[in-house]
């Protein structure tokens, strides 16, 4: 499915999300895994409640990822602007 946005995922491989994961972030997002999740006190979560697209017809995969990327969207123009960038 991301291929078709041009995102190349070959070589990639998803994996749960650990705690070396998240040291290095301000901002840690997760999907759907509630107190199941690492937590590392200081950082700032926001959990999107959104379906596993494992298995799903690709109509349904396609949705999940729509709605990622729409949430992602709104969550940069809500973050402040860095120095950096």
């Amino acid at each position: 499915m991301m291929g078709e946005l041009g995102i190349d995922l070959a070589g990639r491989q998803p994996h749960e999300l650990e705690s070396p994961d998240m040291h290095w972030a301000d901002l840690v997002v997760t999907m759907g895994c509630g107190d199941e999740c690492p937590y590392i006190p200081g950082k700032h979560y926001i959990d999107w409640d959104l379906a596993d697209p494992a298995g799903r017809p690709v109509d349904e995969v396609r949705q999940i990822r729509d709605e990622i990327a729409r949430r992602v969207t709104g969550l940069i123009g809500e973050l402040p602007a860095t120095r950096d960038g």
